[in-house]
Order: C-alpha cells, then sequence, then structure tokens
C-alpha cells in the first residue's frame, strides 16, 4: 500500500475550534494531508478569533471575527456545539456530547478557561469575557455606561478597562497585588503602567481584594462599597484540560497537557498545541506555557508536519504577544525569567518606550511601549542570539539592529 493511500483512509480529529484547532486543520491540508479532518468545537458558533472580543466586537463596531476560512471546500468537517468529555486511548476515541468519534490521529486544542472568582457563582450582573456570548453579553452593560468595577489588572482586564472607559462608563479596577501585571511582569516594569487607569479617567485600587458582591455593589475586603451595575472578572486562565482526567495523558503541574519538542502527547498519535499544551523550550531551559495568541498561531504547523511525517524542525518559538491598552500599543517578545540584565530606552513616563533584558550580553526578552521597531527588531535578535553592547542599547535614538557587539 502506497503511502498516499495510507494517508487518504487516516483520520484526524481536531478538539476544539479555535485558533489552534482551526490553524491545525487548516496546516493539514495546506501540507498534503488527504485524509479525514474533523474540528470539533463545543460553542455554536462558526469558529472565531479571540483578540477583537476585548475590542470591535465589545464596542459594537464589529458583529462578530469568525475565522476566513472556507471549511467545507477544504474537506473540514466542521461539528459545532459539541463539547468533548473524554478520551478512551486505548480505543482510539473521543467522546462528546453527541457521542463517541473514533479518530486514529488526535489534536487536543481546548485551549484555556477562564478563573472564576470564589463565591459569586451565579450572582447577577457579573461576567467573564473569554468568548463571542461573553462579550455579546457586555456589549449593552458598556451601551448603557454603567458603573462598572474589573477584578485584575492583568492584560484582560486593562483592555476591558480601555473599552469601558471608550464607551463612557465608570471604571474601577481592583487589584489584589501591589501593581498591574504583577503576574506578568517585575515591578519595576509594571509600575510606570499604573498611571495609566488614572490618565484614561479609571481608578485603580491594588493589594485589595473582592469580599463580595451585592445587587448593585462590590463589597471590598477592607469594607468599603464600590457602586457597580456590572463586575467583569479577568483574573487569569488555566488550561481546560478537566476533561482529561484519567485519559492517560500527561498533565503539568499547571493542569496543562505536557508535550514534547514536537508537541507530541505522552500517548501515541496524539498531540496538544496551543493555550492547553507546554513545551520544553531549547533557547530558554525550561518549559514554557503560553497563553498567546502567536503560540497557538505557530504551533500548528509543527504538528500537521510531524504528522504528516515531514520530520520538522523542534518547536522552540520566540514567545510574542500584545495588547492595547489605554491609547497605547504594548508589545512582548521572548521570555525574561533567566535575565541578569534590564536596560531602559526612552522614558517610561512618556508615551514611547521600551525594556530590554539580557542574559549574558545576550537579548532574551523585550517590552515595547508605542516603539514597534524596537519590537520587530528585538525579536529577530533573540531569535539569532546576537551578541549586544549594552552602552550602545540605552540610547532610544538608536536602532536596536545597530546595538551589536
Amino acid at each position: 500500500m502506497s503511502e498516499q493511500t495510507t494517508q487518504s483512509q487516516r483520520s484526524v480529529v481536531v478538539a476544539g475550534a479555535g485558533m489552534a484547532g482551526v490553524q491545525t486543520a487548516v496546516a493539514l491540508r495546506e501540507q498534503g494531508f488527504t485524509g479525514t479532518v474533523t474540528l470539533i468545537g463545543a460553542e455554536p458558533h462558526q469558529p472565531y478569533d479571540r483578540p477583537p472580543l476585548s475590542k470591535a466586537v465589545l464596542l459594537g463596531k464589529a458583529e462578530g471575527s469568525a475565522f476566513d476560512v472556507d471549511f467545507e471546500s477544504l474537506g473540514i468537517d466542521l461539528r459545532l456545539g459539541r463539547e468533548v468529555l473524554g478520551v478512551r486511548v486505548a480505543d482510539r476515541e473521543l467522546d462528546t456530547e453527541a457521542g463517541p468519534v473514533p479518530y486514529d490521529v488526535l489534536v487536543l486544542a481546548t485551549g484555556a478557561e477562564p478563573i472564576r472568582l470564589p463565591g459569586v457563582e451565579g450572582v447577577p450582573g457579573v461576567h467573564l469575557l473569554r468568548t463571542l456570548d461573553d462579550a455579546e453579553r457586555l456589549r449593552p452593560v458598556l451601551a448603557r455606561q454603567h458603573d462598572i468595577v474589573v477584578v485584575g489588572a492583568g492584560w484582560i482586564g486593562a483592555e476591558f478597562a480601555t473599552a469601558a472607559r471608550e464607551a463612557g462608563c465608570a471604571v474601577t479596577v481592583v487589584e489584589a497585588a501591589d501593581r498591574p501585571l504583577a503576574g506578568a511582569l517585575p515591578a519595576e516594569v509594571a509600575a510606570p503602567m499604573a498611571a495609566w487607569y488614572a490618565d484614561s479617567g479609571a481608578v485603580l485600587r491594588t493589594n485589595t481584594r473582592v469580599a463580595g458582591v451585592e445587587p448593585g455593589a462590590v463589597i471590598l475586603d477592607d469594607g468599603s462599597r464600590v457602586a457597580a451595575g456590572a463586575v467583569v472578572v479577568g483574573i487569569g486562565a488555566r488550561p481546560a484540560t478537566a476533561w482529561l482526567a484519567g485519559s492517560g495523558i500527561e498533565l503539568g503541574t499547571h493542569g496543562e497537557v505536557v508535550a514534547d519538542d514536537r508537541l507530541r502527547t505522552s500517548v501515541p498519535d496524539v498531540y496538544a498545541v496551543g493555550d492547553c499544551a507546554s513545551f520544553p523550550s531549547g533557547r530558554y531551559g525550561e518549559r514554557l506555557l503560553v497563553h498567546h495568541w502567536d503560540n497557538a498561531l505557530q504551533g500548528p504547523r509543527t504538528v500537521a508536519a510531524d504528522i504528516l511525517g515531514q520530520t520538522p524542525a523542534v518547536y522552540d518559538p520566540v514567545p510574542y504577544f500584545w495588547s492595547e491598552q489605554f491609547g497605547r500599543f504594548v508589545q512582548y517578545a521572548g521570555h525574561h525569567a533567566a535575565a541578569d540584565t534590564t536596560l531602559w530606552r526612552g522614558d517610561p513616563s512618556g508615551p514611547a518606550w521600551s525594556v530590554c533584558w539580557l542574559r549574558d550580553d545576550r537579548l532574551v526578552a523585550l517590552l515595547a511601549v508605542g516603539r514597534p521597531r524596537d519590537l520587530a527588531q528585538g525579536r529577530r535578535l533573540i531569535e539569532s542570539g546576537t551578541p549586544m553592547n549594552t552602552e550602545l542599547m540605552t540610547d532610544p535614538a538608536r536602532p536596536l539592529k545597530a546595538a551589536t557587539a
């Protein structure tokens, strides 16, 4: 039997119809896979992109953000509104609400789910912002210009607060840590961002926790009350993998699927990609769990190539993400945990500045606020591992590519 004939009889089932799942299905076809491709999504909506939810969709500037993919012409069997319940690897069957789905190869792409605020389950007026339905529920809240309390000053909290202020809402952001983005950035880097809230007219309350939610108000841990026509919780996300319990597929310390450098799991013919999976990074010497759009875009090409037996290069990208908040375009590339030097380019009280992290004399991460050229050049320098001249790097007028050793 020829390889082409064998391939045409294989079935790949992709669990999850977000960016990672859709791109995996598309990449399989683009790279020449001729077998059956089935894409299973829990939501009833046509698969869509998530970043516009906290921006254009939320503000009513767009009805949705469906991917521009013709699934029918690509021969992708799209099954929507079907939550996955479990997988029986010995039988090679995926259990769904609509019954079992057999597979030869399974790709796990179920993404991440928002962490919920304890004690407010089912309380009216408490919202999350992760899905299209979430955005649709919040759109009239913003249109009516309610007083809004945002719990969490991370990336999603800042983006939602930005949209709410643009819509004319009074916004209070409550953060348990002593600064915004405490889980993502060092204190000295996040500190200048606190002023962005006041500049936009939002109130930021740090070192503060929510004790309870009542109709029309949020009760804080110091006993104070904040008026709230709506509460939006943005305190992080965790891999959506609870359904894999007992499957025999190895999960990591954060509940993520443990994948190797080609995004293969501990079980043969099962892959994991996107927000639900971690992978070993040779560049950074540790396992990375990356909850960002670019990772969900890049990983599927590696998965598809490995399924097709093309022996892809190891998956070791430079992580990248962006955020639009309070009139600023914020970009980050790399991973700064192991850095031994931090350098600033520009004045952090101004509209445009960057922070560079180095290990020895190599750039390992970069945060750019309103300096997209720094980000583009820095990303390439991280990838290449080019030695840098730290004295030249601190001059914001000098291009980073002209600050090499």
